[in-house]
C-alpha cells in the first residue's frame, strides 16, 4: 500500500460532510483528499480553491498544476481568495489544508528560516496565507511529506505561525491537538511506534494506540479516476 493513497485517505476523512474546505497550491495532495472527500462521504462539502472555483465537479487530472483550469471552468460559482480570507475571519471556513517546515508539540509552525532569525542557515518563503488562516480557521490540517526530527522539533527555530492546527498527517502517523499539546492519533499500518518516535524530536504521547485504516477499494477506485497520471505520488518519487 502506497504512502501518498494512505495520507489523502486519512485527510481526506479529516473532512465532515457540510464543511467548507480551502486548499493552497503547493501540494496535489490536499486537492485531491478534497476532491475524493466530495466523491465519497462529503458530497455536500464545500471546495473552495486558489483560482476562486467553488465546487467544481467531475474533476480528472490532466495537467501538472494543483491550480488549474479545471478547478474554475466547471465551478458553480466563483469566490476570489481575498474573500477565502476574509470568509475565515470571520469564523466561516471549517478546515484549511496548509504546511510549513518545522512543527513542535504546541503545534507552532515555521515556515520562515532555519536557525537564527537574523543569520539563518536558510531563509524559507515565509507563512503567506497560512499566517491568516492557521489562527482563524476552526480546524487547521497539515500535511507533510517528510517525517524526521529536523521537522518535527522540541522548539521551532522560528514562529511563523500559531493557532488551530487541529491535525497533522505524515507519511508515519497521524497527529492530533489534544489540550494544547500534540498527541499521536493514529499509526499508518506501514510504521510503528518505535519509528514514529525515533523520527519526531519531541516526546510521542498517546492515549491509545490506533492504526490508520487503510484505502478501501472505493477511495483507490476514486483516486484512479480523479487522479489518472498519478499527480499525487509525485512528492514520494
Amino acid at each position: 500500500m502506497r504512502i501518498c493513497d494512505i495520507m489523502i485517505c486519512a485527510m481526506s476523512r479529516l473532512i465532515k460532510n457540510g464543511d467548507t474546505v480551502f486548499h493552497g497550491v503547493s501540494s496535489h495532495m490536499p486537492m485531491v483528499a478534497t476532491i475524493l472527500a466530495k466523491a465519497t462521504h462529503a458530497p455536500d462539502a464545500v471546495h473552495l480553491n486558489i483560482p476562486g472555483g467553488v465546487d467544481p465537479y467531475k474533476v480528472q487530472l490532466k495537467k501538472y498544476t494543483s491550480a488549474g483550469s479545471e478547478l474554475t471552468h466547471s465551478s458553480i460559482s466563483n469566490f476570489p481568495l481575498s474573500q477565502v480570507f476574509d470568509l475565515s475571519m470571520r469564523g466561516g471556513l471549517d478546515v484549511a489544508f496548509l504546511s510549513g517546515v518545522q512543527f513542535d508539540n504546541k503545534g507552532n509552525v515555521n515556515a520562515s528560516v532555519i536557525g537564527d532569525y537574523n543569520k539563518p542557515k536558510v531563509r524559507m518563503p515565509g507563512g503567506a496565507g497560512s499566517a491568516v488562516l492557521i489562527p482563524t480557521a476552526h480546524n487547521a490540517i497539515i500535511w507533510r511529506t517528510k517525517h524526521d526530527v529536523r521537522t518535527f522539533v522540541s522548539k521551532v527555530d522560528f514562529v511563523t505561525t500559531r493557532g488551530n492546527v487541529k491535525y497533522i498527517v505524515t507519511p508515519l502517523c497521524v497527529f492530533k491537538m489534544h489540550e494544547g499539546e500534540l498527541i499521536l492519533d493514529t499509526i499508518h499500518p506501514t510504521s510503528n511506534i518505535e519509528e514514529v518516535a525515533a523520527n519526531t524530536g519531541f516526546p510521542i504521547r498517546y492515549i491509545d494506540i490506533k492504526y490508520t485504516e487503510l484505502p478501501t477499494k472505493t477511495e483507490l477506485d476514486m483516486l484512479n479516476r480523479i487522479d489518472p497520471n498519478d499527480y499525487r505520488n509525485i512528492e514520494f518519487k
